[in-house]
This record gives structure tokens, C-alpha cells and sequence, in this order.
């Protein structure tokens, strides 16, 4: 839950005056969420897919197990859309469609 928190305020604060509060507390630029997840919680890219031809989702994963989901746009622009812990990544192999 402390994760939850500060992450959310993180968000928040990265986006302060931008945007109403009610949806933007958890947008922010990609490059400063990233930053953010980096800095913070020592997390990296884990995965990746697509949601639509406009949106990305995005798992970020830390050594740590603390783990952040994102959703991000062809403009530059994520939403932190879940946050947690205890991340375990077993291996999976995904094939894209047609192959």
C-alpha cells in the first residue's frame, strides 16, 4: 500500500497544474514516469504490448519484485494504470499474430 501511495503522489506531483486531478494525478510524460520508476523503485522494462494502434501497455519490474503497469500513447503521454509487489516472472513465449 505505501508503494501504491507513493507512487500515485509521484505521479501527481509530475503533473501538478496540467490537468484536472480527478484523471491526471496518474498521467504524466513517459520519459518523466520512467525517470520516476527508475529513480525510485529501481524498476526496468519487463514487457510490452499493444492495446489498440495508439496505446502501448507496459510492465516495468524491479529486482526487488516491486512491479508498475502502464499505459502509454503514440504522444508521449502514460498513465500509471496498477502498482504492487511480489512480482514473479515465469517464462512465457508469445507469438505475434501470423506467426
Amino acid at each position: 500500500m505505501t508503494r501504491f501511495v507513493v507512487a500515485m503522489l509521484a505521479a501527481a506531483a509530475m503533473t501538478a497544474g496540467a490537468a484536472p486531478a480527478s484523471a491526471a494525478a496518474q498521467c504524466a510524460a513517459r520519459a518523466d514516469i520512467i525517470k520516476a520508476l527508475g529513480d525510485k523503485f529501481h524498476e526496468t522494462e519487463a514487457g510490452r504490448g499493444l492495446i489498440n494502434p495508439n496505446v502501448v501497455l507496459e510492465i516495468f519490474v524491479s529486482e526487488q519484485g516491486s512491479w508498475t503497469v502502464l499505459a502509454s500513447d503514440t504522444k508521449g503521454q502514460s498513465c500509471v494504470l496498477s502498482v504492487g509487489e511480489g512480482w514473479d516472472s515465469p517464462t512465457i513465449t508469445a507469438a505475434m499474430p501470423g506467426a
